[in-house]
C-alpha cells in the first residue's frame, strides 16, 4: 500500500528529535519519513537516517535558495516538511510550494524568546535570565519569518529556581519527545 503522506524532515545536528519521527512514524498506515534533509555535513542526524534505512541528502545555501532543493523534494512526492533542529530561516521557494505544509517546534512558549537567533542554549539562557516560573515547546507552523507562524500545539513544564538553562534544556527535550511527533500526526491527518 502507498502512504499518503510522504515527509521531509530538515535537520542541522545531533537529530534526536529526527530520531524519534523514524521511530514513531516507523510503522504508520498513512505517514512516511522519505527523506532526510542537512546543511550540515557532519550532523549527527545524517548517521540516524542511514541507521533508520531514510535516505539523507546534505545541501547548502545556494541549493536551498536556487530550487534545487524544491526539486529534490518534488522528485519525492514530499507532501509536508517538519524541521527538527533546523537552523536557516526557510526561503519562499520552499514556502509557496508547501504553502502551511511546514511545521517546526521552538524551545520556549512563543511568542516569548522567539525570532532569528533565538534556538537551542540560546533560548534556555533567556528564560532562566527572565525569571519565568515555566517554559516549553511550541510546534508551529513556517512561515517568512523566524517563529511567527500559526501555533498548532504548546505544551509547558515548570522551573524550578535552581534549574540552570541545561536542566531547562532537558526538561524542554523530553517535551519535544513526547510531543513533536504526535503533533505532527494529528496536523498531517487532520
Amino acid at each position: 500500500m502507498n502512504k499518503s503522506f510522504r515527509i521531509a524532515l530538515f535537520a542541522s545536528g545531533s537529530g534526536t528529535n529526527a530520531e524519534r519521527f523514524f521511530q514513531y512514524f516507523k510503522n504508520h498506515k498513512h505517514i512516511e519519513i522519505t527523506l532526510l534533509l542537512s546543511n550540515n555535513p557532519q550532523a549527527y542526524a545524517l548517521k540516524r537516517a542511514e541507521k533508520a534505512g531514510v535516505p539523507a541528502r546534505v545541501f547548502d545555501r545556494t541549493q536551498l535558495k536556487n530550487g534545487e532543493v524544491l526539486n529534490w523534494l518534488q522528485s519525492q512526492r514530499i507532501t509536508h516538511i517538519v524541521l527538527a533542529g533546523f537552523l536557516w530561516l526557510i526561503p519562499d521557494n520552499l514556502i509557496l510550494a508547501f504553502p502551511e505544509k511546514i511545521v517546526n517546534i521552538h524551545p520556549a512558549l512563543l511568542p516569548k524568546f522567539g525570532g532569528k537567533g533565538m534556538y537551542g542554549g540560546k533560548v534556555h539562557e533567556a528564560v532562566k535570565a527572565a525569571g519565568d516560573m515555566e517554559t516549553g515547546i511550541t510546534i508551529h507552523l513556517v512561515n517568512e519569518h523566524y517563529d511567527e507562524g500559526a501555533i498548532l500545539k504548546q505544551a509547558k513544564i515548570a522551573i524550578e529556581p535552581t534549574d540552570t538553562p541545561e536542566q531547562i534544556a532537558e526538561k524542554v527535550h523530553q517535551l519535544e519527545y513526547q510531543y513533536y511527533p504526535s503533533a505532527v500526526e494529528d496536523w498531517i491527518m487532520k
